[in-house]
């Protein structure tokens, strides 16, 4: 079984796992005819990472600024574009955003996927596929063994992780309900290029970098399996092209990792990789534990074996070259991340996007 797709729709394309799958479908030979970008652009959203895209693809390439929660712009986009397949990344996703804001997590998340669901419902004739994009927080924590399946009960433990679970769930029910053709993949924590610099592996890079404290939570022994973006981008397309209508698949890395262990490794790849700090201190002497955050969940780790023997997938990264492979990146794009990171970017977008 193999599907193909002429229009794809895919909401929050101008984040990090969203800018990366439309760069690497476009160099699919089995890529859809047209990608529709729909981006509301929020602080962490970055038309610029996909600039040269917009320019190579022409008009198989269409960027929409609009906001999954209004209802009659997702109609509009359908029917206009003629969309056949929804790739649903859109989402408020930092976890310390979600304990300090809680509403804005309800209502992109739940609210925003409810409308996107029910646009693809009233236009059943026309959509193939919808396709969810969820994370292994929805799960909960596990204990020093074992690892998450794709029957593992849900057991959030922070507002960001409830309200995606919230969404599996209506993912879900609208295929139970009303035949609605969904996939729904459940990842591990990614990494790689054009990730927003308040996630965890680019804020050390760069802190790193210009000799800035590393903080780290806790103890830093919560551990993390690590999957390298692209690995995730040909996951989805896997499961979106290949998978049973109603199927969930976990997607790992099997890159399993205490915090700790990964910015120590950071630390060593800029050290051998960038100019010293005075003194030719190693960087590992910027590490600083602080204290640890709410929720923290200890554990998380991905059995990813299902993906694996029903669709052929294997990641293609380990976390060394991954890891390798994503210092290199931000430490040759420091221009994107001073831009990223100062919010100039932002004045583009309110010029060109009004």
């Amino acid at each position: 079984m193999s599907r193909t797709f002429r229009n794809l729709m895919v909401t929050g394309g101008a984040g990090f796992i969203g800018v990366n799958f439309i760069r690497w479908l476009f160099d699919q030979p089995d890529g859809p005819a047209r990608i529709v970008n729909v981006d509301k652009l929020t602080y962490a959203g970055n038309p610029l990472s996909l600039l040269d895209v917009e320019k190579r693809a022409g008009d198989r390439y269409v960027f929409v600024k609009a906001d999954i929660c209004d209802a009659a712009k997702m109609k509009e986009v359908i029917e206009k574009y003629q969309i056949d397949a929804i790739a649903h990344f859109a989402a408020e996703s930092h976890v310390d955003r979600s304990i300090v804001r809680p509403d804005e997590f309800v209502r992109t998340n739940i609210f925003g996927t409810y409308t996107l669901l029910q646009a693809a419902r009233e236009h059943a004739s026309q959509i193939q596929l919808f396709h969810h994009v969820s994370t292994d927080e929805v799960f909960g924590t596990l204990g020093d063994t074992g690892f998450f399946t794709e029957d593992t009960p849900y057991a959030p433990n922070s507002p960001y992780s409830a309200s995606k679970a919230s969404s599996d769930h209506l993912v879900r029910a609208y295929h139970e309900t009303y035949r609605l053709p969904t996939t729904l993949s459940n990842c591990s924590n990614n990494y790689g290029p054009y990730q927003f610099p308040e996630k965890l592996i680019p804020l050390m890079i760069l802190n790193a970098l210009e000799g800035k404290p590393l903080p780290v939570y806790g103890d830093g022994m919560n551990v993390r399996d690590w999957l390298f973006v692209t690995d995730h981008c040909s996951a989805i397309w896997r499961v979106m092209t290949r998978a049973a209508f109603g199927s969930t698949y976990n997607v790992g890395g099997r890159n399993e990792l205490p915090n700790l262990r990964v910015v120590e490794k950071i630390c060593d790849l800029v050290d051998a990789k960038a100019p010293p700090l005075p003194g030719g201190k190693p960087r590992r002497s910027l590490i600083t534990f602080v204290k640890d955050r709410p929720g923290h969940d200890r554990r998380y780790a991905i059995d990813c074996s299902k993906i694996e023997r029903d669709l052929g997938w294997k990641p293609a990264e380990t976390w060394a070259t991954g890891f390798e492979r994503t210092v290199a990146w931000y430490l040759s794009h420091f221009e994107w991340c001073a831009q990223v990171r100062s919010g100039d970017y932002q004045k583009w977008i309110a010029t060109h996007y009004a």
